[in-house]
C-alpha cells in the first residue's frame, strides 16, 4: 500500500514509526513532515489543509489511504472533500466527516452532545457577546477555580482555568473582546472537576471500536504542574489507575455511548476518538486507591493527542495498518489489539521562552548520541542538512521500561544528551503517579 499520512508534529513523527513497520506498507507520505518523518517515508512540501494540492499529489502518485494526523484539517473537512469526489471516493481517509469533528472543533457541540446521550461531564453553559452580563451572573453560582474554554479550535490553547472570580470575568470580557480570535466568539463556562487527568483513545470504524493503550499527559511548562498551559510536556502509559475495573466505567459510560451516539445522530466517524478525562475520587480518597474514582469528560479530540501518541504507539503492538483497513472496511471489530506490557515514558524537549515567544532555527546536537531511547521530532526542520528547531515543542526523548520509574530515567538520561540553544525540559513527568 501506498499510505499519505497529514501533519507535521510529534504525532504525526509517532504515527509515522509505527506505519513504517508494517509489512503492508510500500510507500509512506508525510506532508509536510519534519526532519523526523524524513528518516521513516518521504516528506512532502504540501500543508495538512491544501486539499487541492493533496488531492493532485494523491492521484499523481496512487496513494491508497490517507491518515488524518492533526485536527485542522477534519474540522474544515477533508474527509467529506473525498468522499464527494468522483475520483478520490474510493480512497479511505482515516478521520471522521466534518459533522464529526465538531466533537474538537465546537467545545459547545460537544457538551450538548454529552448532555443528550447522558455522558458524564461538567455542568456547563455557553455564552456570546451579547450575554455577557448572563455569563457574569453564571461565573457568580460556581465555585473557584473557574473553567473557560474557547469554542473553537485554538491549537490546545484555549482553555484557562483562573482562580478568582474578578480574574474570570475580566478573562471572559477578554475573551468574548477577540483574545482567541473568532474561536472565542462563544465561551464555554463549565464547573470546575478536581481530580487525576487520563487520556484514553479508540478507533472507530462507525460502530465498533477497538481502545488502544491509555496514557497521562502534562500540560504546564514548570515542574509540579506550575506555570502556563502548553501543548504537552510530556506522558506516561500505562497509568496506574486506569486498570480494568475503571476502563471498564470508561467503556460502559464514556465510550460505548459516544460512539453508539454518533451512528444514532448519522454522524459519519471513521478515525480515532481522543476522550480527555478526569477521574474524579470520592473525598479523602488516596491516589492509591484512584481506581475508585468516577471518569468525567473533560474534552474530545477527533485524533490522537501528542504527546499522549508518542508513548501510545510505544506500547501498541498490533499493525496500525491492519487497524486502518478494519477501519476502513466497516471490520474492525475482527481486529483485536494487544498491548504492549512495559511502560513507556516521554519528555518532551522545549524551546525557551515556550509557551509564550521563541526563537527558531538553532542547530541541534547529540541526537546520535541517543541510545535505548526513541525521538520523535516535533518541531524540528532541516537547513544544510542540518537539524534546527522549528517549533515551541521540539523533540520528545521516549524509553520502554519494566515499570514507569526505569522508563523514566532511561529519558531523563537521554533528554539530557540532546542540545539546542535554551532548550528546557521537565525532570517530573509522571512522579505524581508512578
Amino acid at each position: 500500500m501506498k499510505l499519505l499520512l497529514l501533519g507535521s508534529g510529534g504525532r504525526e513523527h509517532a504515527l509515522a514509526w509505527k506505519i513504517a513497520q508494517s509489512p503492508k506498507v510500500e510507500k509512506l507520505y508525510i506532508a509536510p513532515g519534519n526532519a523526523g518523518t524524513a528518516e521513516v517515508g518521504t516528506n512532502v512540501a504540501l500543508k495538512a489543509d491544501d486539499f487541492e494540492g493533496i488531492k493532485a499529489f494523491v492521484l499523481r502518485e496512487g496513494i491508497d489511504m490517507v491518515v488524518v494526523g492533526p485536527e485542522d484539517p477534519l474540522v474544515k473537512g477533508i474527509a467529506d472533500f473525498f468522499r464527494a469526489d468522483a475520483a478520490l471516493s474510493a480512497i479511505p481517509v482515516i478521520g471522521p466527516s466534518k459533522a464529526g469533528a465538531r466533537l474538537e472543533g465546537s467545545k459547545d457541540f460537544a457538551k450538548g452532545f454529552m448532555r443528550r446521550h447522558n455522558i458524564p461531564t461538567a455542568a456547563y453553559r455557553t455564552f456570546t457577546r451579547e450575554t455577557l452580563d448572563e455569563g457574569k451572573a453564571f461565573l457568580r453560582t460556581l465555585k473557584a477555580p473557574y473553567v473557560l474554554k474557547a469554542d473553537g479550535l485554538c491549537a490546545g490553547k484555549g482553555v484557562l482555568i483562573v482562580p478568582t472570580l474578578d480574574e474570570a470575568e475580566k478573562e471572559l470580557e477578554a475573551m468574548l473582546g477577540g483574545m482567541f480570535g473568532n474561536a472565542s466568539a462563544s465561551v464555554v463556562i463549565e464547573e470546575y472537576l478536581s481530580g487525576i487527568e487520563c487520556s484514553v483513545f479508540v478507533l472507530t470504524d462507525g460502530k465498533d471500536y477497538q481502545i488502544l493503550p491509555e496514557a497521562k499527559d502534562y500540560k504546564r511548562i514548570g515542574e509540579g504542574d506550575t506555570g502556563p498551559n502548553t501543548g504537552g510536556m510530556g506522558s506516561v502509559s500505562p497509568v496506574p489507575f486506569a486498570d480494568a475495573r475503571w476502563m471498564k466505567k470508561v467503556e460502559d459510560r464514556i465510550i460505548r455511548p459516544t460512539v453508539n451516539g454518533l451512528r444514532e445522530e448519522g454522524i459519519d466517524y471513521r478515525g480515532f476518538i481522543f476522550f480527555g478525562l478526569m477521574n474524579v475520587l470520592p473525598e479523602g480518597t488516596d491516589v492509591a486507591n484512584a481506581s475508585e474514582g468516577d471518569p468525567y469528560v473533560i474534552e474530545y479530540n477527533v485524533r490522537m493527542g501528542d504527546p499522549e501518541t508518542e508513548t501510545v504507539m510505544l506500547r501498541l503492538q498490533t499493525d496500525l495498518v491492519e487497524l486502518f483497513e478494519g477501519v476502513a472496511t466497516g471490520t474492525l471489530a475482527s481486529h483485536p489489539v494487544s498491548f504492549d506490557s512495559r511502560s513507556a515514558v516521554c519528555i518532551m524537549l522545549v524551546s525557551g521562552g515556550y509557551p509564550a515567544s521563541y526563537a527558531k532555527g538553532y542547530p541541534i546536537s547529540g541526537l546520535k548520541d541517543v541510545q535505548e531511547s526513541i525521538v520523535f521530532h516535533a518541531g524540528t526542520a532541516l537547513k544544510d542538512a542540518e537539524v534546527v528547531t522549528n517549533g515551541g515543542r521540539v523533540l520528545a526523548v521516549c524509553s520502554y521500561g519494566k515499570d514507569g520509574e526505569e522508563a523514566l530515567a532511561a529519558s531523563l538520561k537521554n533528554a539530557g544528551k540532546i542540545h539546542f540553544t535554551d532548550s528546557y525540559f521537565r525532570r517530573d513527568i509522571g512522579k505524581d503517579i508512578l
